[in-house]
């Protein structure tokens, strides 16, 4: 048995992929690992506003960040789910929400109970028996609003990626990481192995290393342009292929979600933080202008802008592989999956987490752990990037061309089994460690029109006449227990503090 080597981690640009990655480095290797970051100041990032999932927590508990701490420093806001609005007719909206709907009786699933309640015509809107989309209507929020009867409301962040990024810096630095401002020019290799072994900054300066971890955008500039990566096109499910984004001054509706607003050919986001609200509009080129896209986004704010319109060119897909010799990438290195479903950090601290469990202290012995990595990697992508593609698939808008197109496409196979296993009775089944559970499943297919033809007959063991009373007290629990939290700005304010409530609009 060999000793184990202290890597030679270095790091290909920064921004919030690079410096979750430093920060995390420096956290669970410590002295085990020598970590270096290279980025420039003169390459910007792209993200001007981050959604997410409840998933951070696991990135925020494990680096030991204090959250009123890190609301603060980030002008972060609490988010409890996804309004989509006019998906599938104009007016229509729904929320997918991270808590779980109703309750379940003994071994009878809650969506078979409410299944047969719309049979009997007792069944409100699926909505209506979520804890968390009550609270997000009434633009409530909590950490400890649970009971008994009640869940607690299951939430995530919406913050400054930029401030984020900052954050961690900061974080990582005090840590041990080296940060070197520079322009990554060339990417060295090793002429036998094909390994990268440096990357050249200018003609003095360059940054040898034993692993390295491309976060380097778009450009993918050592996975794919260097190692020659080939990139994974899913734009036939996905054809958004562009979008525009601004900041906005702050609306007296400072909501705990995210909005999702469909358009003629895409959609729009509207993310509230503390001193501004992100907004973009994601939209495919094939159907619509940049120029038209950025008037209508400009159209559609709910205060006035703070910026020019800045615009994003991208292809849906994912590299073939995501390690690569002695090469990881992470963030849009690796793949763009769109911000519909908010799951970009989530695939960043996941692919950390599994890299650290199967990076081996040999690094000359590495083969089982790239091959296990990249097919791990494959399996969480390809139900994330499915999920997102049922919004699309699965909508109401006749007579956008965009959209009937969208109706039209031939869904990839993993997805179709879903869709129609739901249409039968309402079912869904997991595979594979999925980031989706069933309930998000449900609450997307049920919000995005796609209803069940029948019901598990485990929902007739209870007597027709106690669905509506069991239906209406579940609801009704629910607008009481939501009615008495405090408004999401106050609290807000109270967990940032006194000297932020301007901020806040207190």
């Amino acid at each position: 048995m060999s000793q184990s080597s202290r890597l030679d981690i270095v790091i290909a640009g920064g921004g919030t992929a690079g410096w979750v990655a430093a920060a995390t480095f420096a956290r669970f290797l410590g002295k085990a690992a020598s970590v270096t970051l290279v980025e420039s100041e003169a390459i910007g990032t792209v993200g001007v506003g981050e959604a997410t999932i409840p998933q951070i927590h696991n990135l925020i508990v494990g680096l030991g960040l204090d959250q009123a701490d890190f609301v603060r420093r980030t002008n972060g806001t609490f988010k409890l789910g996804i309004e989509f609005t006019d998906w599938v007719r104009s007016g229509e909206s729904y929320v997918h929400s991270f808590c779980q709907t109703g309750r379940g009786v003994g071994l009878i699933p809650f969506r078979q109970l409410w299944l047969r309640g719309c049979a009997l015509g007792v069944a409100a809107d699926f909505g209506d028996y979520s804890f968390n989309v009550t609270a997000a209507r009434l633009g409530r929020m909590s950490k400890s609003a649970g009971s008994n009867t009640i869940p607690e409301l299951a939430y995530a962040y919406h913050f400054d990626a930029s401030l984020f990024a900052r954050m961690l810096r900061d974080y990582a630095v005090e840590r041990g990481v080296r940060r070197i401002e520079g322009m990554i020019l060339d990417v060295e290799r090793d002429p036998e192995s094909g390994d990268i072994t440096a990357l050249a900054l200018d003609a003095e300066r360059r940054i040898g290393g034993t692993f390295f971890v491309d976060c380097t955008g778009f450009r993918s500039m050592l996975l794919g342009k260097t190692l020659e990566v080939p990139y994974l096109d899913w734009s036939r499910w996905l054809p958004c292929d562009s979008a525009v984004a601004v900041p906005c001054e702050s609306s007296d509706a400072f909501r705990p979600y995210t909005q999702a607003m469909a358009r003629p050919s895409g959609w729009q986001w509207r993310i509230p933080l503390q001193h501004r609200t992100g907004n973009g509009h994601v939209y495919c080129s094939r159907f619509m202008s940049d120029d038209q896209a950025a008037a209508l986004l400009l159209a559609n704010l709910d205060g006035a802008p703070l910026d020019d319109p800045r615009p994003v060119k991208f292809t849906s897909g994912r590299r073939e592989t995501f390690w690569s010799h002695n090469c990881v990438a992470l963030g849009l290195a690796a793949g763009f999956m769109e911000p519909l479903e908010s799951t970009s950090i989530h695939l960043v601290q996941s692919a950390l987490g599994r890299l650290l469990n199967v990076l081996p202290g040999d690094l000359q012995r590495s083969a089982s752990a790239r091959e296990t990595f990249n097919r791990l990697s494959a399996v969480e992508w390809g139900p994330v990037r499915d999920f997102i593609v049922l919004h699309y698939f699965a909508n109401g808008r006749e007579g956008d061309p965009f959209w009937d197109e969208c109706r039209r496409m031939e869904i990839p196979a993993t997805l179709d089994e879903k869709v129609e296993l739901f249409r039968e009775a309402g079912l869904f089944m997991r595979e594979e460690d999925e980031l989706f559970l069933d309930d998000s499943w449900g609450q997307v297919m049920i919000g995005q029109g796609i209803l069940p033809a029948s019901w598990s007959p485990l929902a007739d063991n209870v007597p027709g006449d106690d669905i509506g009373p069991f239906l209406e007290s579940l609801a009704n629990s629910y607008r009481v227990k939501a009615s008495t939290l405090p408004t999401h700005r106050e609290f807000v304010a109270a967990m940032v503090g006194q000297g932020s409530q301007a901020r806040v609009g207190v």
